[in-house]
């Protein structure tokens, strides 16, 4: 059971495959919480409130910037027949730096005892748009990193993907490390998306370091994204207006 908040410093991935192939490589700064306990971490780190880093429940957990944190991870658990009391709720996040914040994906962690049992990967587009993914197991079963779990894809996230095909993810959730991989494919196109780095406690030296190293958090990602954008349009890569986002938040 995790109450100490975690720091993972790692990096993600990107790598489109198809006619028109692309890739990058950024580092990232995580967060690992208990969603429902409260705050064991740093002075330059708040729940719900303004600091140096923060996480607040209205960025997670239903509508973009009308989330309603944990208690709305444990409706969606419930509705898809997991109610259990005993199960932890975590979330894996980016966290607000001086009050800004943009996350394209977080995830929601559902740990029975030592064994992860669902997770819900929570994505969020430039375009204002959110939907989410159930990821679980027959009978939520334990999700180990040999696990493979699919499910359709049904938001636009990127202006030159289509909303076509399916989702495969991979959880390796370790003691000492995270490591998620995302695999889109749509016939010969697809991306993969990976998100890894070791877990560690969060300290305000920590939180100094990667402020310094990222001075402009969730900015840069943005900038990122954008710049991104630019280099697959000037290689040819086709563009796609966005289409009406799905109605239900979860997939």
């Amino acid at each position: 059971m995790i109450r100490q908040i975690e720091h993972i410093s790692g990096e993600t991935t990107h790598t489109r495959r198809g006619d028109i192939k692309h890739g990058f490589r950024y580092s990232v700064d995580y967060v690992l919480i208990d969603a429902e306990a409260p705050t064991l971490g740093p002075r330059l780190f708040s729940r719900n409130r303004f600091n140096l880093a923060s996480v607040q429940d209205r960025d997670h957990g239903g509508l973009l910037k009308k989330g309603r944190g944990a208690a709305w991870a444990r409706e969606v658990l419930k509705a898809h027949g997991l109610a259990k009391d005993n199960v932890q709720i975590l979330l894996l996040t980016q966290p607000r730096i001086l009050g800004y914040v943009f996350n394209p994906v977080s995830f929601w962690m559902a740990v029975q005892g030592s064994e992860l049992v669902a997770v819900i990967a929570e994505v969020s587009t430039p375009f204002g748009d959110r939907h989410s993914y159930l990821c679980h197991l027959p009978g939520f079963a334990p999700i180990t990193s040999s696990s493979r779990i699919t499910t359709p894809k049904s938001l636009h996230v990127s202006p030159f993907q289509e909303v076509k095909g399916q989702y495969e993810f991979r959880f390796s959730i370790q003691a000492d490390q995270i490591a998620i991989r995302i695999l889109h494919t749509n016939g010969a196109e697809g991306v993969i998306a990976t998100l890894s780095g070791p877990r560690a406690p969060l300290t305000n030296v920590g939180l100094i370091k990667a402020v310094m190293r990222r001075p402009v958090g969730a900015l840069r990602t943005i900038t990122l994204i954008h710049w991104q954008a630019l280099r697959l349009k000037l290689k040819g890569a086709r563009y796609r207006t966005r289409p009406t986002p799905p109605k239900t938040e979860v997939t």
